[in-house]
Order: structure tokens, then sequence, then C-alpha cells
């Protein structure tokens, strides 16, 4: 299987779509530097307690309160409260970040305490985002600090080391512990990923270098600010999304933007040298996406209906508890004989497809799925086998539960971000929703006066305009095209670019620096 990355990047909003043997199969949308993401810390302060939940909520300037359980303390809890009051003290004029390899550890927080006991309203914590905000919730917290490379996993104010459970010879668990113990500093913990078997002392050692000085540089901000702020954010989403996911199998990584592809490269020197020439550099004058067919999939994919396999489809409804999605034969054979083969054919390829579309809508929490009724419990139990080595593939945690007397299978699945909601129906540009437009004919004579405007009183004299696939073909049509004419009218050059993520008459100019000049001509014309 071939896997590639194609990194979006737009001024508001980075897209970020993983293709496998060019099937989208994970699409990530943030805005460019979102707050409260996953892994960002931030310095809170306690807002209220709840000793009804064992919980407290606290600020760290959402507009909704933060939750952080008890159990989300972290065991050395203690500990951190001793270094951020050492920290906080201004006793003796000035500020001073303590050192954390000569910081005594205190006794671990019991198992089974009371939130009472160890938070006070007012009171100020260093605390991490375990999930991000969803819906009507604000972000879930942890007070267990961790900072995560492609090797290790680096956590303070404890003395540890654990290797994953997945490396399963014992011999390479001892080499790992051992050698990590001898190069970790005192008073941190470090966890070591299942990708740093086989990997040498130099390149761990490499890495923890350069997680703990990610902790350095960030953590003495706390002694020049004031609770509720940000104190470390998480890495650029492209790159922390290559870094969970990187393998050998990345055949290819393209990016849109100079700068984050300097970042993709410069990252992927560091956890994989010999291969950044992977990463390429997209400048092409189609739109990244399009020119991946990927604009095409997701317009496809991300619709409450989803076709899939010889007229059979799926319908996926969003709740607040749960997501429902109700397997449908469509044109597929009736036939009693046929009924059973039919049933199997279309439930199992439908497996294949809802485990592409949970990672694709990044879709957590319960999903509940009606699969076609089947009457042999052999199939029963292959159906679930093949559901379960669909999802081998996905990272999120999940569980999955054989169908039950009713067909219908349940799955859990880990939610740490909002799932992902592409809505694929376009909105008439033209009329917004009113029902009535100017008369379609005359869009390119409109599009002439936009032209006029930008060449004449904006003096540009260079730019692309995107327009909708058939608009475009039809600008280019004939013997002599609508563009050469405008060229020639006008004295200016003009790319005219099909974009397929525009609605029909819809359009955008476009600098040659990347940069949309539409809204600036838009106000002039007013």
């Amino acid at each position: 299987m071939v896997s590639e990355l194609v990194v979006d990047v737009q001024p508001k909003e980075v897209s970020i779509a993983v293709l496998e043997d060019k099937s989208l199969v994970e699409l990530q949308k943030e805005t460019r530097n979102i707050s409260f993401a996953v892994g960002d810390i931030y310095l809170g302060k306690v807002k209220k307690l709840m000793p009804g939940l064992n919980a407290a909520f606290i600020d760290v300037g959402y507009k909704k309160d933060a939750f952080l359980h008890y159990l989300d303390l972290g065991p050395n809890f203690n500990t951190q409260q001793k270094f951020l009051k050492q920290a906080l003290d201004d006793s003796k004029g000035e500020k001073k970040i303590p050192s954390v390899p000569k910081l005594q550890i205190l006794p671990e927080i019991e198992k089974n305490g009371s939130i009472s006991d160890v938070l006070k309203v007012g009171q100020e914590v260093l605390v991490q985002i375990a999930k991000e905000p969803i819906s009507t919730k604000g972000p879930r917290l942890t007070s267990e600090l961790s900072f995560a490379g492609r090797y290790i996993v680096l956590i303070p104010f404890a003395d540890k080391v654990s290797v994953s459970t997945k490396i399963k010879s014992s011999e390479e668990r001892a080499r790992l512990r051992q050698l990590i113990q001898s190069i970790k500093p005192k008073n941190f913990s470090v966890i070591v990923r299942t990708s740093s078997e086989g990997k040498r002392v130099a390149e761990l050692d490499h890495e923890l270098k350069t997680l703990l000085k990610r902790w350095e540089d960030n953590i003495v901000k706390i002694t020049k600010v004031k609770a509720p702020t940000l104190i470390y954010e998480e890495t650029a989403r492209a790159v922390a999304l290559l870094r969970d996911i990187f393998n050998p199998s990345f055949q290819n990584i393209y990016v849109n933007d100079v700068d984050v592809y300097h970042d993709i490269r410069d990252y992927v020197s560091l956890i994989a040298p010999g291969r950044e020439e992977i990463v390429q550099r997209y400048t092409g004058e189609l739109p990244i996406f399009d020119n991946f067919a990927i604009t095409k999939q997701i317009k496809s994919l991300f619709g409450r209906t989803v076709t899939y396999k010889s007229g059979a489809y799926l319908i996926i409804e969003h709740t607040e508890a749960m997501h429902v999605i109700d397997v449908n034969s469509g044109n597929r054979s009736k036939g009693s004989d046929a009924q059973e083969k039919t049933a199997i054919d279309v439930n199992t390829a439908a497996a294949d497809e809802i485990a592409r579309q949970l990672r694709l809508r990044d879709m957590g929490g319960i999903i509940v799925i009606d699969f076609i009724d089947m009457s042999e419990v052999a199939n029963r139990q292959k159906l679930f086998e093949h559901m379960t080595k669909a999802m081998a593939n996905d990272r999120a945690k999940h569980n999955i539960l054989p169908l039950s007397k009713f067909g219908l299978m349940q799955i859990t699945r880990q939610r740490v971000r909002p799932a992902m909601d592409v809505d694929t129906s376009e909105a008439c540009p033209t009329c917004f929703g009113s029902g009535t437009i100017k008369p379609s004919i005359m869009f390119t004579d409109s599009l002439e006066e936009k032209i006029d405007c930008l060449v004449n009183k904006h003096h540009v004299k260079k730019f692309a305009l995107h327009v909708h696939p058939y608009v475009a073909a039809f600008i280019k049509s004939g013997r002599f095209p609508l563009n050469w004419k405008w060229k020639l009218r006008y004295s200016m050059g003009i790319k005219v670019i099909p974009n397929q993520s525009l609605s029909f008459l819809e359009y955008k100019f476009i600098d040659p620096d990347k940069n949309e000049l539409d809204m600036m001509e838009e106000k002039e014309l007013k």
C-alpha cells in the first residue's frame, strides 16, 4: 500500500489529506493558529470544585471552563505543585524556575482520593489539553504533562522508564530501557514508543535533548504571565499528524506552502535521515486538492448518503449521543436464493467503507451500525472478523462488539477532536438563498467588468482567475476564446484555472503570490 500526504495551506486554514493507494482515508482541517488544541499546555486557575464528580472546572481562557478529573491529575501532582509554587514565589523579588533534576519528588497522591484534598478555588495549576472542546463542552484536561516525539515521550516530575508493550523482543526491551535510563535526566520519566525499536543511542539521545529543550524554552513563561494563559503550543498540525503516522510506506508528501514545506522537510530529516526527498513543494496551477483528485472524493464521501459498491449505499446520521449508520443493498438482487450471499457481499464491502469513514470523519464515541440481516451465524461471525481486520490500521483506540440478535454492531472509538463535518451542498453564490439571480448568460460580462476594475483601477497586470470547471471550459472554448480576447483588450496576463471547490457562478482572483484579490476589488465597485 502506497501512502501519501497532501497539505493544502490557505491563509486562514490548513487542510491535510492522507491517501492510501490514491484513496482518501483521513482528512484534517484546522484554522491556522488554533487555540486549545490537543497537547497545548496552559497555566490555569481553579474556578469551581465539584466533589460529587470528584473533579474541578479550570479557567484556561476558553469561553467554557475546562474539565479536570481527579484521576487526570497524575500521581506526581504534588511534585508539580511544589515546582509551580517555587517558580511563582516572588518573596526574593525575582521569580526563578527551579531545576527539575534537583527537585525532591514528593509522595504520589492517593488513587482514591478526593479533589478537595489537593485543589482549592483560585489555585493555579499547569494543565495540558487532553481533548479539544467538542459541541457544548469545554476542553478536557490532564495535569500529567507530556512532550511527544517520534521515538519517545518525555514526562516531567517523575522518574520512570516505560517501554511500549508492542515491542515483543525481551532483549530489545531491556536494551532500550537500559539505554534510556543511562541518558535521561533525573526526575523525568520517558515512555519509549514502538517506533524506537532498533534505533541507535545517537538518534534517541538527539530527540531526548530536543524534547528537554522544548520543556526548558517554554516553562520559563510561567514567571512572566498571569493565569489563564498559554504556556506551550503543540507542534503545527501538519507536523504533529506526520509524527504520529509516518512510516516507511510513505512515498510522497506534497505541500503548497514554502514555509510549511521547510517545516515538514526539517522534521522528516530529523526522524528519518535520508528520506527528506519525499517532501515535495507543489507549484502547479491547479489547486493542490484538485490536482490529486481529493476535492472530488471529499464531495462524494461526506454527504449523508455514501455510495460504495454496485449501487449499495450507507446512510450516516450524527446525533449528540452517537453516530448511526444504516447499510442498504440498493439495486442489488433481492431473490430469496441469493439473499444471504447478497447480504454478506454488501455487508463485507460496507465494513471496509465504514472503517474508512470512521477515520475520514474522525467519528468518536458510540457508533451503531445496522447491517443487512443475515440468517447464518457463521456469516455474522465472518462479518465481525472482517470489520476487526478493516479497522486494524485505525490509530484511534476502539472496541468492536459482535452483531447483536437484532443485527446491530456497536463500536466505541476514541474521541479526541470534534468529528469532521463537511457540508457537500453548494450554496448559490449569487442569490444566497433568495431564489432569484441575475441571468447566468451575463456572468462572463460581469467577470469582464471586474477584470477591467482590477487592471485599470488597481493596476494589477498579472493574475489567475479561478472558476468552476464548466465555466473555465466555456471561457477557453472556441477558435478565439474569451480569455485571449481579455488578454488583448486589457494588455495583461491572465490564467483561467478550473477549481472544483467553487460552485457554479463563484470565482476568485489570485495574484502571483497566491493572495486573493476579489475582496479588494468588490469594495471598489461598491
